[in-house]
């Protein structure tokens, strides 16, 4: 058992509900931080309590305003790290900038590295994620990286639903692993969608990989921005003969009008989980907690053990 005397856990803006309810699972009180802003913007973080030999864990997702909640983490690490924490373990539910792992075209940014860099750099200890947009991103960090998934509590919460019929469905290529492990806890078959980008947040759906005629769909990804190509993949399955689908993301980035747009008809429900706070509803939405695998893996980091024995599969 570990010494709640040296466990903090801090809030940063971005979701303090979700620290609440870490803090709820680990019978822990949050730790007392005040965060503000001088009149030029700049952001100014004071602990309000002893943090030296502390193990010190910072929440705080990279969400819309990402650059302000990316600044905000920062400066949270540096005073953490002068304040003599014993560690300083980043909780980062959704990783901002992870689309950005690689160089699709010249002269482009490997903007996840840079986060990974300055993370590290400012003196993060350790980070604790949920799925990573893109995995291979754990390798940009040289410090201990935990990577977790949504994967189970979806799965689980779709089996209470006993759907007619289900059909997983990969929206395009790059989730086609995910799809399949999701078709494997379900004991359902899956589909591909076939897509080309022409720009940022745009998508146009060219083949459909597999018979959904008849069938139940349970799209799923890591996360949605603006729902755009949730909406145009609902539509297409629904022209193959599909029923209503059953939209399935980690994330619920929800950009612009995200929610209105995915408030559709052909939409039976929209399950997410709190990586990032929602503002707004719709009758659709289901939101799943990863306050409780948070807590568990807040639990074993103190303790010693294995990440993986949280999940179904052994980890991501």
């Amino acid at each position: 058992m570990w010494n709640h005397e040296q466990l903090r856990i801090f809030s940063g803006s971005s979701n303090p509900k979700l620290t609440d309810r870490i803090c709820s699972e680990l019978g822990q009180e949050q730790g007392r931080m005040k965060i503000s802003r001088f009149k030029s913007g700049e952001i100014y973080v004071h602990y309000e309590e002893s943090i030296r030999n502390c193990d010190v864990f910072l929440v705080q997702s990279l969400s819309h305003p990402i650059n302000e909640h990316l600044v905000e983490l920062m400066v949270m690490i540096d005073a953490a790290k002068r304040a003599s924490a014993r560690t300083v373990n980043v909780v980062l539910p959704y990783y901002g900038y992870a689309r950005q792992e690689r160089k699709a075209a010249p002269r482009e940014p490997i903007s996840a590295k840079m986060v990974a860099d300055v993370l590290t750099t400012v003196g993060a200890s350790r980070i604790l994620t949920l799925d990573l947009h893109a995995p291979a991103i754990q390798g940009f960090f040289n410090i201990p990286v935990d990577h977790l998934t949504a994967l189970d509590l979806i799965s689980d919460y779709l089996k209470e639903l006993n759907l007619p019929n289900p059909i997983v469905v990969s929206p395009d290529a790059g989730r086609a692993g995910t799809a399949e492990r999701l078709a494997n806890y379900l004991n359902t078959p899956f589909a591909i969608m076939i897509k080309k980008r022409p720009a940022h947040n745009e998508s146009v759906i060219t083949h459909v990989i597999g018979d959904v005629s008849g069938q139940t769909p349970i799209i799923i990804e890591d996360l949605i921005d603006t729902g755009s190509t949730i909406v145009n993949v609902v539509k297409t399955l629904k022209e193959q003969g599909a029923n209503d689908a059953y939209v399935c993301a980690t994330h619920p980035v929800f950009s612009s009008n995200a929610l209105e747009r995915l408030n559709h008809p052909n939409i039976k429900q929209l399950v997410v989980t709190d990586s990032i706070e929602i503002s707004g509803e719709t009758p659709n939405l289901h939101v799943l907690s990863v306050a409780p695998m948070l807590a568990d893996a807040i639990r074993i980091i103190l303790e010693g053990g294995s990440i993986s024995t949280l999940f179904k599969s052994g980890g991501v």
